[in-house]
């Protein structure tokens, strides 16, 4: 009795469908889409421009948009790839990402999980270097009245780097070679998504130091890197950090690179060194040549006090 009452509700639905066509459940029907979806794109490569990125989210992932002139795709990179991005996404930036297809069953909506992501070419990179390059200039940020004189005989020098790597074991060195004097680190990643924020703020950091406090303040800043591709030194691009060296209060030398490569933070320091040794050779004079210089003005004097006494 039970089966022939199933059978007298389902036969009017057949006939009203007027159709032999499977029938599915919403959840079915999602999850054969997203099986299809990332079977067929398992992995791709997606050609686009960034649309609508605000940064990582609270928990460290990024949720953006690739689009053409005709399509938008979402887009989602999750906390730990993140970490793995040589350069900070930018809103209007052409890039190439890979990653997979998927599907939100609940909301029918499908994206890429982005595994990977490179400017599509250092052509797309140069084109937004130069839009924020002519921006800020400007504004007058680049402006030479801005710059300070280096002090002479700095007291504490400020480094903003790495706390690892050559880097900071040349400056250390040559300062200690031509003029030991305090040396204060804070340190930086030079590299990757979050090093724009943290250079800038370290510089902040520096410049809100109360002189006479248990940390003593410096006199002079060096913002140090080694070299790299254009896409390793994109955070020294990032529009914070050249607003933090425009406002500095403390001069600043910007040692960032190689002699040929240039980042915007060297066209807003009061000094550009051609590396970061060279920025160490800036900062310091040689003690050396210093007293050699006041003993032969001493020398000088007395023999001056010498004759006038004798005649």
């Amino acid at each position: 009795m039970v089966s022939a009452r199933t059978s007298a509700r389902a036969a009017p639905a057949e006939a009203a469908a007027g159709t032999n066509a499977a029938e599915y459940t919403v959840s079915e029907i999602s999850g054969a889409l997203k099986r299809t979806v990332e079977d067929a794109f398992g992995h791709v490569r997606v050609r686009g421009e960034i649309s609508g990125y605000r940064g990582p989210h609270s928990s460290g992932h990024a949720y953006f948009a690739l689009k053409d002139d005709k399509s938008r795709l979402e887009a989602v990179i999750w906390r730990g790839s993140m970490a793995k991005i040589a350069f900070k996404p930018e809103e209007g930036l052409e890039v190439i990402a890979t990653g997979k297809l998927t599907t939100f069953p609940g909301s029918s909506k499908y994206q890429i999980v982005i595994e990977q992501m490179e400017p599509a070419g250092a052509g797309a990179l140069m084109a937004l270097l130069n839009e924020r390059r002519l921006k800020m200039e400007a504004e007058g940020l680049f402006a030479q009245a801005r710059k300070r004189p280096l002090p002479f005989l700095p007291r504490v020098i400020g480094i903003v780097t790495s706390p690892t790597g050559a880097v900071i074991r040349d400056i250390r060195h040559r300062i200690s070679d031509r003029f030991p004097l305090h040396l204060l680190v804070w340190p930086v990643r030079v590299q990757g998504e979050t090093c724009g924020a943290e250079v800038s703020a370290a510089i902040e950091g520096f410049n809100a130091i109360e002189p006479g406090g248990a940390i003593p303040r410096p006199d002079l800043l060096i913002v140090a890197r080694g070299g790299g591709s254009l896409e390793d030194l994109w955070g020294f691009n990032d529009e914070s950090v050249v607003r933090a060296a425009a406002a500095s209060g403390i001069p600043l030398i910007s040692a960032v690179g190689h002699e040929t490569d240039w980042t915007l933070i060297d066209h807003a320091a009061d000094r550009r060194a051609p590396t970061p040794t060279g920025a160490a050779e800036m900062a310091v004079p040689v003690r050396a040549d210093l007293v050699a210089t006041l003993a032969a003005i001493a020398a000088r004097s007395g023999a001056a006090v010498s004759r006038t006494l004798q005649g």
